[in-house]
């Protein structure tokens, strides 16, 4: 309910261009974005709408620069402020994305054209939202559509590379029943910016390699939400999803190399149901129980001898025939979360809530005894209190169990004081992270020259962190500045090390005969810090911003080879990261509006421990809309654009890192049809609007 009230209020900010954004997922409840006692950035709907991004990692790439990413067959690779995938939790609706809980979400679930804002909350927020929280939190929140009658909506993106982006909705609103259905697919054929492969993981110089930088894929996915509302103040909901992907992988002529005979398919499915009351004006009660799925396979497209299990025992040699499948991981993730929100005397806003959840993987393949699983329980509590004003406190504290690991107290505390147009915030926090069933227990092998193993390790120890973050903030007319520094102190860190191979089980070194062997470890310790700069400007058809991230990172960590500790940089930092924006919007006529919108992104060189350093790059991006026609009850819009402007390609050899996978200059244009029968809610949806905002600023 609360994120439903907050796309309202941006949806009418947008209408008139005077209401300020409400945000929600700093504290759970919902607060003026420039009253939010946690710093908060928001990319608005009005920025979505003039960048027309084809995925969210364009979206988060371009238009924020405190994220990086490096994507491949396995995932998005994201980072934010130096931490990674593992460390950030996303979030559609106040809900986890659910994906590989090794920390490989893919953001392929997230249809880029049903969002209406993004959020994002730096920092360990493990007090509200548990675990994998201890960089921060990006809540994607939806479009609502809340307008009597039928919506049907379509959407259809072309652009080079083959690359296709469809998306279709039908939505109705009858009485006490709502629904929306949402179909979206995406395809690309993938691109090469080099055929050249890394000569120090190849037996001799390969200059004409099949290997694509990105590979040929597809994806669809079709979601349905269904509600009812029994009463005033009340409403009941399930929803569900079905999502399908396939990354085609080329095959060549160089055995071990560029010679593929399978490709990777991905099956992902979701059940949820639940409901929220309105006891009164200012409380409210919500549960929501949820099952994922997240099912990852190998595609065969040639005959391959390979390990296998038959009739559960296992087999080195077992052959599998174009068009069979063998299953490498089934993770699957149960939660039920009871939440309350309650208005107490003195100025008091206290949200309570208990959280359940049971993770369950099946990896035949790859885990000892071919099943694993993890449960956790938590309780947690948070008051907001305003007595103070102009000095405004937000505490909370979380009380986790886990099966394995025991109990964990999670505290966060917030400040904010305020002063005319200015904003000074503060914040401690603490962050715990379990390890996953796929760190305690997975194995996976990779051909490169020779054959790398990795392991899981059930010696580890859940991660917890300590994060302190100073902001201020300063509104002048239509500018608005931030900073941010921020400390975020990283205790037992879980990553990825190298170690000799008389460490490794023997019985995995008579099997696969590695080359190396990587086991997932403790780090000692680790630390990111750095500041976080932005300035915005939005006046009438104009507005413009631009953002800064400097990052430093260090970590200790035990070199089992050599019996030493070393300090080394995290994998992926990047110094220095910007972007700059700057856009312009004019109605001609009723029948006629323009945008345009002019976009770059920068980063310094990323660095990393093996295989090389991602190189440094600036990429530049121009975007048109045009809105044409008038109709009563139909809208249409044309978006045309070229990314990469400048043409740069990462050209780095096959096997080590880039800094950017990004293809050379493409060009795209869509075309969005929308028919809305829902004029007669009109009147009613604005006064709507008009009284969440009264109600946020009484």
């Amino acid at each position: 309910m609360t994120v439903a009230v907050s796309a309202y209020a941006q949806s009418k900010k947008e209408m008139t261009g005077s209401l300020p954004e409400v945000v929600v997922t700093g504290t759970g409840t919902q607060h003026l974005l420039k009253d939010a006692p946690v710093q908060t950035e928001v990319i608005s709907g009005r920025m979505l709408r003039n960048f027309s991004g084809k995925s969210i990692e364009d979206i988060l790439g371009m238009l924020s620069s405190s994220f990086a990413f490096n994507a491949d067959d396995m995932g998005a690779q994201m980072q934010m402020n130096g931490l990674g995938n593992g460390y950030i939790l996303v979030m559609i609706d106040g809900k986890r994305l659910h994906g590989d809980v090794g920390g490989q979400n893919d953001l392929g679930l997230i249809d880029p054209h049903n969002i209406e804002r993004i959020e994002i909350v730096k920092g360990a927020s493990s007090a509200l939202y548990g675990s994998d929280a201890i960089a921060g939190v990006i809540n994607i929140i939806t479009k609502k559509h809340r307008e009597e009658g039928l919506l049907l909506e379509n959407s259809t993106r072309v652009g080079s590379h083959g690359d296709i982006r469809q998306h279709n909705g039908i939505g109705f609103n009858w009485g006490r029943w709502s629904s929306w259905t949402n179909f979206q697919t995406q395809h690309s054929d993938g691109w090469q910016n080099t055929a050249t492969e890394d000569p120090h993981q190849t037996e001799f110089p390969i200059y004409d390699s099949r290997n694509k930088t990105v590979n040929r894929h597809t994806n669809w996915q079709i979601s349905e939400r269904l509600s009812y509302s029994p009463m005033k103040g009340m409403e009941l909901y399930a929803s569900g999803s079905l999502y399908w992907k396939r990354i085609y992988r080329p095959s060549g002529k160089h055995p071990g190399v560029d010679v593929r005979t399978y490709d990777m398919e991905y099956h992902n499915a979701s059940l949820s149901a639940g409901g929220s009351w309105k006891l009164n004006k200012t409380d409210v009660l919500t549960l929501d129980v949820d099952w994922n799925k997240h099912a990852y396979f190998y595609h065969f497209t040639d005959t391959t001898l390979t390990e296998g299990y038959v009739d559960g025992r296992y087999t080195s040699y077992f052959p599998y025939f174009p068009d069979q499948k063998e299953l490498q991981s089934d993770q699957q993730r149960t939660m039920a979360h009871l939440k309350g929100v309650f208005q107490l005397p003195y100025d008091n806003r206290l949200s309570a809530g208990f959280e359940w959840r049971y993770d369950w993987l099946h990896a035949p393949m790859r885990v000892v005894g071919g099943k694993a699983s993890d449960n956790t329980e938590a309780l947690y509590v948070q008051d907001e209190f305003g007595l103070l004003k102009p000095l405004q406190l937000t505490a909370g504290l979380r009380l986790n169990r886990n099966e394995q690991f025991g109990w964990k107290l999670t505290p966060k505390l917030s400040a904010m004081l305020s002063l005319g147009n200015a904003r000074v915030r503060a914040t401690w926090s603490k962050g715990f992270k379990a390890p996953t069933p796929k760190e305690l227990y997975y194995r996976y092998v990779r051909n490169m020259n020779g054959v790398y193993l990795y392991m899981g390790n059930t010696s580890l120890t859940p991660q917890t962190s300590d994060y302190y973050a100073l902001n201020g903030e300063y509104t002048i007319g239509a500018l608005t500045l931030t900073a941010t520094a921020y400390i975020n102190k990283v205790k037992d860190m879980i990553t990825l090390v190298t170690i000799p191979r008389t460490q490794a089980p023997g019985d995995l070194i008579v099997q696969y005969d590695p080359v190396k062997v990587r086991e997932y470890q403790n780090i000692e310790d680790a630390r990111t810090s750095g500041v976080d700069f932005s300035a915005r400007y939005a006046w009438k058809e104009l507005s413009a911003g631009i953002g800064y991230s400097y990052l430093d990172t260090d970590a200790n960590q035990y070199d089992s080879e050599h019996d030493v500790m070393q300090k080394v940089v995290i994998d992926g930092t990047a110094h220095h990261k910007g972007n700059v924006f700057a856009t312009w919007n004019h109605s001609f006529s009723p029948a006629y509006a323009l945008g345009i919108g002019v976009y770059g992104r920068m980063s310094s060189t990323r660095f990393y421990q093996i295989n090389g350093n991602g190189k440094g790059y600036q990429l530049w991006r121009i975007n048109t809309t045009h809105d044409i026609g008038h109709s009563k009850h139909t809208t249409w819009r044309v978006e045309a654009g070229v990314d990469n402007i400048f043409d740069y390609c990462d050209r780095s050899p096959h096997g080590l890192h880039l800094g950017t996978t990004t293809a050379g200059r493409t060009i795209y244009a869509s075309l969005t049809v929308r028919f809305n029968q829902g004029k007669k809610l009109k009147n009613t949806y604005k006064s709507n609007l008009n009284q969440t905002y009264k109600n946020e600023e009484d």
